[in-house]
């Protein structure tokens, strides 16, 4: 099991571990993350469990695509790091990522 790290905006620090499959949005609200609220359930509808991907995390998985992008598009200060946590998906490679928080989802 991968262990992935959240960082609040505030800096709070939350490593947990992630199984296989999951999306990282889903490991996120399991272990009660605050910053991740994922209103639309992991459906890639609300842009609620955005989170800005670690650069060597971000070159082991699939590039947005066009939705996601877009939903971004109208994210609260969405950056080249911004990825929709509900589109990645939990594998061994992504051991010891890290997601910063914006500080607000709305």
């Amino acid at each position: 099991m991968p262990t992935i790290t959240f960082i609040q905006y505030d800096g709070r620090v939350h490593s947990v571990k992630a199984e296989i499959g999951q999306s990282v949005m889903q490991v996120a609200v399991d272990n009660q993350i605050p910053g991740v609220v994922g209103d639309c359930g992991g459906n890639c509808s609300c842009g609620t469990c955005h989170g800005y991907v670690d650069k060597v995390s971000a070159a082991k998985i699939p590039a947005a695509d066009s939705y996601e992008r877009d939903l971004l598009s109208c994210a609260s200060a969405p950056t080249e790091d911004s990825r929709l946590t509900c589109q990645i998906i939990v594998t061994d490679a992504l051991e010891g990522m890290i997601i910063h928080l914006p500080e607000s989802q709305y």
